[in-house]
């Protein structure tokens, strides 16, 4: 059996693009703890103005250029990442870590029901079932215990909902324009866009303040590079399943890192729901694409 590093490599890098997208949102709750009133908007702006700056510099350092062919991909995906990021850091200020990234990783069975309702080609039965059967999981987590809900965790659910939209937009975007193009736009565009929806909450940080907003967005560009670099290396398959750790990491080192109460057994409950979801429409959609 032979050895591939890169293979390796790339697995290193997902699993590690899984625990910076974490670790962005632990800051977050962090910073709360310590006192700090810092609006998620503040928080999504510095990830996208620093995301920039990161891509300004690779340009320049690379000397590559800027190829737009089709702008409404780039702006779909662009959309739909801030709504996504904003809602989720909303969701961890207002909920808890593992709640909000456990619900945030609902996008893959967003993406198989927006699948079903806008590409008949795409239409899967088994996988649909699937999505309903995790949905019970998504109420576990949202209603745990007395089978009640708090209003506050829908933002996490919402950003699930438009990090989907996000993806299948990045998807055929991905088909016309390379990385530096895509995150070109995503952080640039982000930026302008975020800046004019909170205009009235941006202002310039106190140095502590900075020391945190620092920290989440580089944890976050972080995540989004690695990701970038580990699919060069991996299959489909291979990082959908390891992205979805994402799911067991925030459940297990919620209570440990984050302050977060520990799940009842209902959310853990829920939890595994949505991660054998996500992993059973990795392997349906690879083994559809194969056409084994």
């Amino acid at each position: 059996m032979s050895f591939n590093i890169k293979i390796l490599l790339g697995c290193i890098c997902i699993f590690g693009s899984a625990f910076f997208f974490y670790l962005a949102t632990v800051i977050i709750k962090w910073a709360k703890i310590k006192g700090l009133q810092i609006d998620p908007s503040l928080f999504v702006f510095a990830r996208f103005l620093l995301g920039f700056i990161s891509v300004l510099i690779l340009l320049a350092l690379t000397k590559k250029n800027i190829k737009i062919k089709k702008k409404r991909y780039l702006i779909g995906r662009t959309v739909g990442n801030c709504v996504a990021v904003y809602c989720f850091f909303k969701g961890v200020d207002l909920t808890s870590v593992a709640q909000a990234n456990i619900l945030n990783m609902t996008y893959p069975l967003f993406i198989a029901i927006f699948s079903w309702m806008f590409l008949k080609e795409q239409r899967d039965v088994m996988a649909i079932i699937v999505v309903i059967i995790a949905f019970a999981g998504v109420w576990l987590i949202l209603a745990p215990g007395k089978m009640n809900f708090h209003l506050n965790s829908l933002w996490a659910l919402a950003s699930g909902i438009s990090a989907a939209i996000s993806m299948m937009c990045l998807n055929l975007s991905r088909q016309e324009h390379d990385t530096e193009t895509t995150l070109f736009f995503l952080f640039g565009l982000g930026s302008l866009l975020i800046y004019i929806a909170f205009f009235n909450k941006i202002h310039i940080p106190q140095l502590l303040e900075l020391k945190y907003l620092f920290l989440c967005s580089i944890s976050g560009i972080a995540g989004q590079y690695l990701i970038t670099i580990g699919f060069k290396y991996v299959t489909a398959i291979e990082g959908g399943i390891i992205s979805s750790t994402r799911i067991l990491l925030a459940a297990v080192l919620g209570p440990v890192i984050a302050m977060d109460p520990a799940l009842s057994a209902s959310g853990w409950a829920g939890a595994f729901l949505i991660f054998s979801g996500n992993i059973f429409l990795t392997l349906r959609r690879a083994k559809r694409s194969t056409g084994k």
